[in-house]
């Protein structure tokens, strides 16, 4: 019974982390959009910027037709004044006047032909901005059509999963569930681990008593890790015999390692025993 309530809840975390990795799957298309969209949004973000420069500098460029205007029509209204004045004072007084107007409006003329000039400039940026950004957007929308579809794809996986982890808890002790949702409302993505071959916490692995380990194994009652609070289970066969069959094959690979090495040994040690009376031979023959 206790081994069928541990199986039931390991599923049930197996599930819960099919459920965290789709979620994780979900949060992780955010800055694949913003990295998509990057290059696009600081066009975007320019060309808004050049349009807004843009009206002022129009405003700006009417308001500077207008004093042009109202300056030129005073103008002309001083020079025929000027013509109709009756004494010396009065013609100083007005063509001190005229000169006064005909200087603001070189300068107010200037200014206008200026800000034209900056005008055209900032249309023809604002031109090969907009002829940028749709180029980029041709490219971006593609991309962003295929994150959507992702996401929804991953939106779609996390629905089932939760749909099959409400079903599957729908049969569960209630109790067991509390308790193994009050240990993973901690933070944790780990709320059942279990006993290594040596007897020790599978998840924080400290040393578990042995008579915890036979209640574990045989006890009726769900045990946690004095260690790390998770709820302790028997080890998984499958986990065993593969662990097993693992060890097994790394001691074969020991073994056959050693036997190579031992056979390279002693094949130096004859090559060396034959070498020893050709070199006396050798000596020999010299001293001859």
């Amino acid at each position: 019974m206790t081994e069928q309530r541990h199986t039931a809840l390991k599923e049930l975390q197996h599930l819960d982390l099919r459920i965290l990795e789709a979620q994780q799957r979900i949060s992780d298309f955010d800055p694949r959009f913003v990295e998509a969209e990057e290059s696009a949004l600081v066009l975007e973000s320019e060309a808004e910027k050049t349009r807004t420069r843009l009206k002022e500098m129009k405003l700006e460029e009417r308001r500077l037709v207008a004093s042009v205007d109202e300056k030129r029509a005073r103008e002309k209204r001083l020079d025929e004044r000027l013509g109709s004045v009756r004494n010396l004072r009065e013609e100083a007084a007005v063509s001190a006047e005229l000169e006064m107007v005909k200087r603001a409006l070189q300068v107010d003329e200037q200014e206008a032909y200026t800000l034209i000039d900056q005008i055209r400039k900032t249309e023809e940026r604002l031109g090969e901005v907009d002829e940028t950004l749709a180029q980029e957007r041709d490219v971006v929308e593609p991309k962003m059509a295929e994150l959507i579809a992702e996401r929804a794809d991953a939106q779609k996986g996390l629905a089932s999963f939760e749909s099959e982890r409400e079903r599957f808890v729908g049969s569960m002790d209630a109790s067991e569930l509390r308790l193994y949702d009050g240990i993973r409302r901690g933070g944790r993505s780990i709320a059942v681990a279990d006993l290594t071959q040596d007897g020790a916490c599978g998840h924080c692995f400290v040393l578990v008593p042995l008579q915890v380990r036979n209640e574990v194994l045989h006890g009726d009652v769900l045990i946690r890790c004095e260690g790390c609070g998770v709820i302790l289970a028997a080890p998984d066969p499958e986990a065993v015999a593969a662990a097993a069959a693992e060890e097994a094959a790394r001691v074969e690979v020991a073994k056959v390692a050693a036997e190579a090495a031992a056979t390279d040994e002693a094949y130096d040690a004859n090559a060396d025993d034959t070498a020893a009376p050709e070199e006396t031979n050798d000596e020999d023959t010299g001293d001859e």
